[in-house]
């Protein structure tokens, strides 16, 4: 299988850090692997049995316990399933897929159809906003809501803001591992410090190939063909994906946009009291 890892040892290092995690939530959770045409896709999966499925997507170059973490409270209903996306740094190994097309959708798809669920409620930050949206313009029969929090695909920031302040720090890191350049980047996204996101992003950074493909934007048709109710969490100080501009749009775009809500003093990764917003929404549902 494809692995993006640059070394067996820069392998370790990542997947040390996501056991670590892992172990640091302390719950119980079951690991399991579905094979599909695009590569092993790999979950980890917690809550009661019989609880409705709820799937969580994290963002790009993460991985499951992020999310897991992200939103902890979710599997007190919800049997609840954390993807490991492909071609990002964690347990899943396969084909990075084209952002340009429904591919992302495609996977999903055929990762539920395995997992035999059916009406299920998907939740995703940043890129997994993406694949979310891609899920359900490729085909939406299995979803029953979807929570976006500051998601890829609707609108895009400055790019010589995001050249000079992130992309720039990132690179110097890479070629000099001096930790004040990665903390420069951390700072423009993070709204709260995270001692672990400077751990791991840290080995990410320098052991993993990332993927700096543009990101595109959801066309007019393909938004309006979607049906499945969506609620969206944007923030107003996201210099990534900038929050006003992506509810405006949003509005404009899709049909089914069952509420916006626009986070006033937040950064790209929210605040951990806007996280705890957002799962408290999810789980009234």
């Amino acid at each position: 299988m494809t692995s993006f890892f640059k070394t067996q040892a820069g392998r370790a290092a990542v997947l040390s850090l996501y056991d670590q995690k892992l172990q640091d939530l302390a719950i119980e959770y079951q690991s399991q692997t579905v094979r599909t045409q695009f590569g092993e896709t790999h979950l980890l999966v917690t809550g009661p049995v019989d609880g409705p499925p709820l799937m969580i997507v994290h963002g790009s170059n993460g991985c499951a316990p992020i999310a897991l973490e992200t939103y902890p409270n979710l599997f007190k209903k919800y049997r609840v399933y954390a993807v490991d996306v492909l071609a990002q740094p964690n347990k899943s190994e396969g084909e990075r897929l084209s952002m340009a097309d429904l591919s992302y959708g495609q996977w999903m798809n055929e990762l539920l159809i395995q997992l035999g669920l059916e009406s299920v409620t998907l939740a995703g930050f940043s890129f997994g906003g993406l694949i979310i949206l891609k899920t359900l313009a490729f085909d939406e029969s299995r979803i029953k809501a979807a929570y976006l929090a500051a998601p890829a695909y609707i609108v895009n920031g400055n790019p010589l803001k995001l050249l000079w302040k992130m992309f720039i720090p990132m690179k110097r890191y890479i070629k000099t591992g001096k930790p004040k350049h990665i903390r420069r980047f951390l700072s423009e996204i993070f709204t709260d410090d995270d001692s672990f996101a400077l751990a791991f992003l840290s080995e990410v950074f320098l052991h993993f190939e990332m993927d700096f493909t543009p990101v595109p934007v959801i066309s007019k048709m393909e938004a309006e063909s979607i049906r499945t109710p969506i609620t969206l969490f944007a923030a107003r100080q996201d210099i990534v994906f900038p929050g006003e501009k992506m509810i405006k749009r949003a509005q404009k775009l899709f049909p089914s946009l069952r509420q916006a809500v626009l986070f006033e003093d937040s950064k790209h990764v929210q605040a951990r009291v806007h996280n705890d917003q957002i799962e408290a929404l999810i789980l009234k549902a």
